[in-house]
């Protein structure tokens, strides 16, 4: 069987985020739990009438099986591309942080509310900053493996909130773990996510 989908690279090495994620952590969650949704997805769209589609159309229509390792696929190569650990020294773009202060008031509110929305997930599943057709902006909670692309939305901020992004760390204190990534997340890439389509 022909492999169509293969696992993003990362553009940091596996101990490049700690203390906020361990490399243990990214040793299990992008090493095994991300490979295994890419393995997964490889085998379900054979066949299928998903076959030889792209991910970003997938991850959008599909459901069942497919539906939910395209999702997981997608969502985490958004997940793992959006951090460096040189997050500090990037910032929103003018454009984008005009949205923010527009809709949220400050970066600091739209944080608080995105934390808000991670922690408050019953169960497993995503948070996500997203941008409409207008480019106005709003959170979204996911559960499972949703993602803005079901909701006609455009993703440009994430934070997976399934225990394996971050039990072994943090065990039950899901919000300790959210504060902990903020200061990882690259405002270049997410910046130019608000700039271009994606799929």
């Amino acid at each position: 069987m022909k492999e169509l989908f293969v696992m993003p690279a990362l553009g940091y090495a596996a101990d490049a985020l700690e203390p906020a994620v361990s490399k243990r952590t990214m040793e299990f969650h992008y090493g095994k739990h991300l490979q295994t949704y890419v393995d997964n997805l490889n085998r379900l769209v054979a066949g299928s009438p998903f076959e030889g589609k792209p991910l970003c159309e997938i991850a959008a229509q599909a459901d069942g099986a497919i539906g939910n390792n395209a999702g997981q696929v997608f969502n985490h190569t958004l997940y793992f591309e959006q951090f460096s650990p040189r997050g500090t020294e990037t910032a929103p773009s003018a454009r984008l942080e005009a949205l923010i202060a527009s809709r949220y008031g400050s970066r600091e509110k739209m944080l608080g509310q995105l934390a808000e929305a991670a922690v408050g997930i019953f169960g497993s599943g995503w948070a996500w900053l997203t941008a409409d057709a207008d480019g106005r902006l709003d959170i979204l909670q996911a559960p499972g493996a949703d993602n803005p692309l079901r909701h006609g939305l455009r993703p440009l901020l994430t934070v997976d909130v399934w225990e394996h992004a971050y039990y072994l760390d943090y065990q039950n204190r899901r919000a300790d773990y959210v504060a902990a990534l903020w200061p990882l997340v690259d405002w270049d890439i997410v910046s130019a996510r608000a700039e271009k389509e994606l799929c």
